[in-house]
């Protein structure tokens, strides 16, 4: 079993892997600086502004802020979902490259298995020509 995980091990990329792992980092980071910068917006006025106006004034410049509030989270909401995208993407290709290589390594392996076999076939032929003279 440890063989089967060595032999996977060595034959993954690792230096593509080091290579876009600076990028899969920058964007994982930005990512969360995006995620976590902005604390949730308050939906309550300041208190001068309450006095000044009507109540129904209030209401609606109470609303106002809220839409104001909500269109600025969706903003945030849609940048982080472009910079996730972004960061997914990224990872998806760099799996796409790493399963590639596993399959070409797969396939050499199997080529590999048929040469070891012919070669061992031809020594067996050998021992066996060698002991009958």
């Amino acid at each position: 079993m440890a063989i089967g995980w060595l032999t996977v091990l060595q034959s993954v990329p690792w230096t593509d892997v080091v290579r876009n792992a600076p990028k899969v980092a920058a964007g994982a980071k930005k990512l969360w600086n995006a995620v976590g910068k902005s604390p949730p917006a308050s939906a309550r006025p300041a208190p001068d502004a309450q006095a000044v106006l009507s109540p129904d004034a209030q209401a609606v410049s109470a609303l106002a802020l809220r839409i104001q509030q909500l269109e600025t989270a969706a903003a945030d909401l849609q940048a982080q979902m472009i910079a996730s995208s972004g960061l997914i993407k990224a990872l998806a290709e760099q799996n796409t490259q790493l399963i590639l290589r596993i399959e070409t390594l797969r396939s050499r392996m199997g080529w590999l298995a048929g040469a070891l076999v012919a070669v061992g076939l031809v020594a067996a032929a050998s021992m066996v020509l060698l002991l009958i003279r």
